[in-house]
């Protein structure tokens, strides 16, 4: 096992390329959650990514009940994700049950969920906000203060990523890059439901084989949803999709 320190260091590092030719943002943010919710120690995590105008437009989660309550908060318009990008400061909220006032739907969403604490960081750089991380867990708990710190560090190094990407490729409009996220996100939501379909698994089980697969073979989110889609690829069983490449191929 790699060193904390080796290990933090890789993180940062994998954070600050952004300007790789075939930068994916999805995979970006898929990979910042975990990345967050690894770092954090928590259940899961979120990330809410806005556009230069401001308003929060994309999600990404470590898990599939991560990513839904991300969605709730952009729904109702409401939750500390939202608090913590438009303070630019982070928001605490170590047991959801007493947050039925301040955020009654988003309170509801993320205890239907199975979570019962919640902690978001704004990510910004310099004056730009760019979109808040979201940590979540399944029993009440407090965020300690070198927990705080490491979390943030990770969500300003994000921020760092993003805002330096959209400087450097000044030619890519920020809401291309969120068009094409949103166009990737729907290819991989067909792809889940399709996977889900066949293996006889959940979806959110479904999102993990496609996700692990992917990185096990250096394979784009989008690119392998679409070779689901397209038939080019088809799942045979959990087991043999990891262990025999994914699947079989299709016969003329």
């Amino acid at each position: 096992m790699a060193h904390p320190g080796r290990r933090m260091g890789r993180i940062f590092i994998e954070l600050a390329d952004t300007l790789a030719d075939d930068f994916d943002i999805v995979d970006y943010l898929d990979n910042l959650a975990c990345h967050g919710a690894e770092v954090a120690e928590v259940t899961a995590c979120a990330v809410l990514l806005a556009d230069p105008a401001g308003p929060l437009s994309m999600v990404a989660g470590s898990s599939e009940p991560a990513r839904i309550v991300g969605l709730s908060q952009l729904k109702y318009q409401e939750g500390p994700g939202l608090d913590a990008h438009q303070g630019r400061t982070p928001v605490s909220c170590p047991d959801l049950a007493a947050a039925a006032g301040r955020w009654p739907n988003f309170a509801s969403a993320a205890a239907a969920a199975g979570f019962a604490a919640v902690h978001a960081l704004p990510m910004g750089c310099r004056d730009q906000a760019v979109g808040a991380l979201i940590l979540l867990h399944t029993v009440p708990l407090p965020l300690e203060a070198a927990t705080a710190g490491l979390a943030g560090d990770l969500a300003q190094a994000a921020a760092i990523g993003l805002a330096h990407r959209r400087a450097v490729r000044h030619h890519e409009t920020v809401t291309g890059q969120l068009r094409l996220a949103l166009n990737s996100r729907v290819l991989i939501e067909q792809a889940k439901g399709l996977l889900a379909g066949q293996l006889g698994v959940t979806p959110d089980e479904a999102f993990v084989l496609l996700r692990d697969y992917a990185r096990a073979h250096q394979l784009k989110l989008t690119a392998l949803s679409r070779a689901l889609i397209q038939g080019e690829i088809i799942p045979v069983s959990p087991r043999e999709w990891l262990e025999q490449g994914g699947g079989q191929p299709r016969m003329p």
